[in-house]
């Protein structure tokens, strides 16, 4: 049997060339932020349903990822529920050393702080959990969130 090249000689697909003739780039990974920046959307709602239990199993990847993320400014909880315990955010796994947690003081509402937080821009990700929560105010957030180059989350729980 004869073959019509030599075994010892490589043949490219047009495939490979065309894969291979390109320069490669690598590209640097992309960061939580630098996705939803890139979305252009500052302001994001998470609807969570269910036991107490059963949500914060579900919102604990969430935060996990965020107090991971790879800009070097802080994950913001604003007036998180009481079941967000010091405890409960180190059993699991969260990141504490980039994790600020605020409470409203005085006549301050959970909004005016959340707002301020945004717009200090000294936090990659500011969690509220305000319910409900009208139009206006999502704008508001979403403001704020622009000015200091940040992302707001609300987390509803039902």
């Amino acid at each position: 049997m004869q073959f019509p090249q030599s075994l010892d000689r490589t043949q490219l697909s047009l495939f490979q060339e065309a894969l291979f003739s390109q320069p490669v780039i690598p590209m640097p990974p992309k960061t939580l932020h630098d996705q939803w920046l890139d979305e252009r959307e500052a302001f994001s709602e998470v609807t969570l349903k269910g036991s107490t239990g059963n949500c914060q199993h579900l919102l604990a990847p969430i935060l996990r990822a965020l107090s991971e993320d790879q800009d070097a400014r802080w994950l913001t909880l604003v007036a998180p529920p009481a079941e967000q315990t010091q405890a409960w955010l180190r059993k699991v796994g969260l990141n504490r050393e980039r994790i600020l947690l605020l409470q409203p003081r005085g006549d301050q509402t959970s909004l005016q702080l959340a707002c301020e937080a945004l717009r200090l821009g000294r936090s990659h990700t500011v969690v509220s959990w305000l319910n409900p929560l009208d139009k206006a105010s999502k704008q508001r957030l979403a403001q704020a969130a622009r000015q200091g180059e940040a992302q707001s989350l609300n987390i509803r729980l039902g």
